[in-house]
């Protein structure tokens, strides 16, 4: 009988079950993982309770589902934001406090005997990390220790720098090349105005001449005919 009775009792517990550890942040968000397989099982029932899950069902239960419709559900900071279609049921706990920390037990109803899911999650709940806040002492330190090392700068290059005085001595230099290229340019662009001027000059002049030529052969002919006309008495 004893050994029956362990038998039946190997039998009750053996179920799949599993522990996790989950480290939540003081009012921050945090999810408590737990899944199935929806195309071997399709949709199933499932809970989520405080504590040891018990033979059936989940004590102190927080949230459960009917064949995929949630029935109960003790605050609205327990959530379900996974996809139920694909048996993502893990448990997400808004703005976690402290009275969240502890054990939780999540119950997948699979049909037949004994063939119930387990997992049983503890979760702890640390308080989270300070942000260093900008106070105004701290930017105006900030601004004092900027506008140090800018007036520091500046007195460098008034003192005299050499790798300073090497760059200025560039830079005029270059600019000096640059007003030679600038006035290079000016002269041969006033040479090339300049010959333009003297061939249309020279064009204008030539065609001149022929018609000059032309009137002063005319005003001869007119006077030597006037000579060779007699007077008559």
């Amino acid at each position: 009988m004893r050994g029956l009775g362990f038998f039946l009792l190997s039998l009750l517990t053996q179920v799949s079950s599993g522990t996790v550890q989950v480290t939540g942040l003081l009012g921050h968000n945090v999810t408590l993982p737990c899944t199935y397989d929806t195309q071997t099982h399709g949709i199933l029932s499932f809970c989520w309770g405080r504590g040891e899950l018990p033979w059936s069902k989940c004590s102190n239960t927080v949230l459960s589902s009917q064949d995929g419709a949630v029935d109960l559900r003790q605050s609205p900071r327990y959530q379900l934001l996974g996809r139920l279609i694909d048996g993502d049921i893990s448990l997400t706990i808004l703005d976690v406090q402290s009275s969240d920390a502890g054990l939780f037990g999540c119950r997948i109803e699979i049909p037949g005997w004994f063939n119930d899911h387990k997992v049983n999650t503890l979760l702890e709940v640390e308080k989270a990390p300070e942000e260093q806040l900008v106070t105004e002492d701290w930017a105006s330190t900030t601004a004092g220790t900027q506008a140090f090392r800018t007036s520091s700068t500046s007195a460098n290059e008034e003192v005299g720098d050499p790798k300073i005085e090497r760059l200025v001595v560039a830079a005029t230099k270059e600019e000096f090349k640059a007003l030679l290229r600038v006035g290079n340019i000016g002269r041969v662009a006033a040479i090339f105005f300049l010959t333009v001027i003297i061939i249309l000059v020279f064009i204008f002049w030539s065609k001149l001449q022929p018609r000059k030529r032309l009137e002063d052969a005319d005003s001869s002919a007119a006077e030597n005919i006037y000579e060779s006309v007699p007077w008559s008495a």
